[in-house]
């Protein structure tokens, strides 16, 4: 079997995807993308395309190591996704040759569903209550929202105590026996978390997600000691070595993105790093469908996954296209009673619309970009 095409397409509402194609008529999918630098991933996955194709996509171990390891500049954002991208594809087009899904060759399923969130915003959340009632309504057991909008390094006691009073509304809809956790994006410095952190412990979250940004790592260990609130991070780490000081650092949960930290090969040694050091994955997905189902046979396969993130319905992509709006069959994607069944199918589990891939990439217009978020005094705030 050889690899005969390579293609990408940019997608609404901020995604891309690849199309891997083989002379024996089996095609993989991936979604290698970095949210806002859509197009520069797409032209590092032409690059490394000119390096797979005519080359056999059974070798999975053996692209992932070259596309990685084999120039002298490595890493990054960028080239870690185009590669997440890819080989996702690799993965999905060994498993449909073989006809099973990815996660039987990953060792076999350990678990029959997975439990499955969804975001209820938390920026500017008017009507926060009615969101969390929502999801309830729908079977969901666990929300993400965010602690705060656009705020100061401190937070200040006026951006604390509304923090506070978002997550306590949340916690009073969910009750005690569903969860609530909370995205802090490292909007605050260190010295705000902490205080932020504090106040939360009462509404005992699942976990508070990315506390300090990942430049400062380094500063996690004082903050994990200094609460009893489950810390989370791992979105922008990109390899098991970006992984290894957060681990060390106490984290209870690891969160590895599918589609940005090396795909399938690099999220399972993670998931199994993360193991060593008693603590659970997450893996971080707001993006499409083919991330999605990727992340999902991580999750059926990883003795220490915890719950998925999910993308469907979320508010970044208000009037835009939708996650199931690019499968054939969203049947793989139906949660009940907040968890997702196991999935079957060979390969990544799902049939991507081609025809719609097609006519989304065709119509898109500019691409999305990260908003830029200013202070009152006109200087830049953390997004």
């Amino acid at each position: 079997m050889k690899i005969t095409r390579i293609e990408t397409f940019r997608v609404p509402p901020r995604w891309l995807f690849c199309r891997v194609e083989t002379d024996e008529g089996i095609v993989g999918w991936g979604e290698p993308v970095v949210e806002g630098r859509a197009d520069t991933v797409r032209t590092a996955v032409a690059e490394l395309a000119e390096y797979l194709v005519g080359l056999d996509p059974r070798r999975i171990e053996d692209h992932w190591q070259v596309m990685t390891r084999g120039t002298f500049y490595r890493g990054g954002p960028v080239l870690s996704s185009a590669v997440a991208g890819l080989d996702q594809a690799l993965w999905d087009i060994r498993g449909q040759a073989l006809g099973v899904p990815v996660h039987d060759l990953l060792g076999g399923a350990v678990r029959d569903r997975a439990r499955v969130y969804c975001w209820v915003g938390g920026d500017e959340p008017a009507e926060i209550a009615d969101a969390v009632s929502a999801q309830v309504e729908a079977g969901f057991t666990a929300v993400k929202m965010n602690a705060t909008g656009r705020t100061g390094r401190l937070g200040g006691a006026g951006g604390i105590a509304a923090a506070y009073a978002r997550v306590a509304t949340a916690r009073e809809v969910l009750g005690p026996g569903r969860d609530v956790a909370v995205d802090l994006h490292g909007r605050l410095g260190p010295a705000g978390a902490r205080r932020l952190l504090a106040a939360l412990e009462d509404l005992n979250p699942l976990f508070a997600e990315e506390p300090v940004t990942p430049e400062h790592t380094r500063l996690l260990e004082p903050l994990v000691h200094a609460t009893t609130v489950p810390i989370a991070t791992g979105e922008r780490l990109y390899s098991r070595w970006d992984f290894l000081p957060a681990l060390t650092a106490g984290i209870a949960v690891a969160q590895p993105d599918p589609s940005h930290a090396g795909g399938i090969s690099e999220l399972r040694r993670i998931a199994s790093l993360a193991e060593t050091f008693d603590v659970q994955l997450a893996p971080h997905c707001p993006l499409g469908p083919i991330a999605l189902a990727a992340s999902l046979q991580i999750a059926f396969a990883a003795p220490n996954f915890l719950i998925q993130e999910q993308s469907i319905g979320i508010h970044y992509n208000d009037g835009a296209a939708e996650l199931l709006d690019y499968v054939v069959d969203p049947e793989v994607f139906r949660f009940t009673d907040g968890y997702v069944a196991r999935p079957t199918g060979p390969g990544l589990g799902i049939t991507v619309d081609e025809d719609a891939v097609c006519r989304a990439d065709a119509a898109v217009g500019g691409p999305w970009r990260t908003p830029l978020w200013r202070h009152p005094d006109g200087s830049f705030a953390e997004w």
